[in-house]
C-alpha cells in the first residue's frame, strides 16, 4: 500500500506539474499580472543602495518623506544609509541579526520580526509605526524584504498606514506558487489591498532562481516591486522598456529577464 501511495503521488506531481493541489484558472493569474503592469509617471526613477542586491528603483518623489520602515535586514543596509543620508529615520527591524550591516546616526534598530501581531519575538508594523513616530501623521517609505511573509503582513496593515505610505519597495517571494488556488488566494489578496492605494511603477526580477512556465506564463519566482501612492501620479502609461537601465542582477546567476507576461506590451 505504501508503495501504491508513493506511485500516485509521484504520478501526481509529473503529470500535475509539481501541484498537487487545486490549480489556479490561468484566466485569474494573467488578470492579476495585468493589474500589477508597471506604469512610468512623470518622475524619473533613480536607485538607492548598491548596484546588485540591497539597490532598488524609486521614483525621485523623497522630499518630505519622514522617515523609512525597512523589516528584514539581513546584511546589507545600502538602501537604508541611502535613505538616512537623504535626512530621512530610518527604522530596521530583523530578529534574525543582532544589529544592522552599517551605522548611522538616523539608524533605529529593532530585534523583532514583523508580523501579524505583537509578542516577544513579534510586532506588527502598525505598534511598530505608532511606537517610533508616537505623534506624527507624515508620509513614509517601506522597504520590506522578509522571506515570503510579506503578503500576511501587508493583509494585517491598517488602511490609514498604508496611506501613509508614498513609496512601497517590496520583494514577494514564490510567485511561482500562483498556480497554488491556496497560495493565489492569499498572494492576490495582498496585491489587490495594496493597489487600492498605490500603483505599480517597476518591477525587477530577482534571478536568484529560475523563472517556471507554465500554459504559456513564464513567472519569476522571485521580484522587487516598487509602488507609488496613487495621488503622486502624474501623466500615466504602461511602461515598455525592460530591464531599466538602472537595474541589476542580485546574484552571479544567469540573468533572467522580466517575463512579458508582467508588463503591457
Amino acid at each position: 500500500m505504501k508503495q501504491l501511495f508513493k506511485s500516485f503521488a509521484m504520478y501526481i506531481l509529473a503529470f500535475g506539474k509539481g501541484f498537487p493541489t487545486s490549480l489556479t484558472d490561468k484566466a485569474q493569474v494573467q488578470l492579476l499580472l495585468q493589474k500589477l503592469f508597471p506604469m512610468t509617471q512623470d518622475k524619473e526613477m533613480i536607485r538607492l543602495g548598491p548596484k546588485g542586491d540591497g539597490g532598488y528603483l524609486v521614483p525621485d518623489d523623497l522630499v518630505g518623506i519622514e522617515a523609512c520602515f525597512s523589516p528584514g535586514v539581513c546584511f546589507v543596509s545600502g538602501f537604508e544609509k541611502d535613505c538616512a543620508d537623504l535626512g530621512m529615520k530610518v527604522f530596521m527591524a530583523d530578529k534574525s541579526v543582532e544589529k544592522p550591516a552599517e551605522l548611522h546616526e538616523l539608524f533605529h534598530f529593532t530585534q523583532k520580526y514583523v508580523g501579524v501581531t505583537t509578542s516577544d519575538n513579534f510586532m506588527t508594523v502598525d505598534d511598530w509605526v505608532s511606537a517610533s513616530l508616537p505623534s506624527s501623521q507624515s508620509d513614509l517609505i517601506l522597504q520590506i524584504d522578509i522571506e515570503g511573509y510579506e503578503y500576511e503582513t501587508f493583509l494585517a496593515m491598517s488602511d490609514s498606514l498604508m496611506s501613509r505610505y508614498r513609496i512601497i519597495v517590496a520583494e514577494f517571494h514564490d510567485l511561482d506558487q500562483l498556480w497554488n488556488r491556496s497560495f493565489f488566494q492569499l498572494a492576490s489578496r495582498a496585491f489587490e489591498k495594496i493597489l487600492q492605494t498605490h500603483t505599480c511603477v517597476h518591477i525587477h526580477p530577482n534571478n536568484c532562481r529560475k523563472p517556471l512556465s507554465k500554459s504559456g506564463l513564464s513567472i519569476s519566482p522571485v521580484a522587487e516591486f516598487t509602488f507609488l501612492r496613487n495621488d503622486r501620479i502624474c501623466n500615466p502609461s504602461y511602461a515598455k522598456v525592460f530591464p531599466h537601465p538602472l537595474d541589476s542582477d542580485n546574484s552571479d546567476n544567469p540573468h533572467y529577464p522580466l517575463p512579458t507576461c508582467f508588463y503591457s506590451k
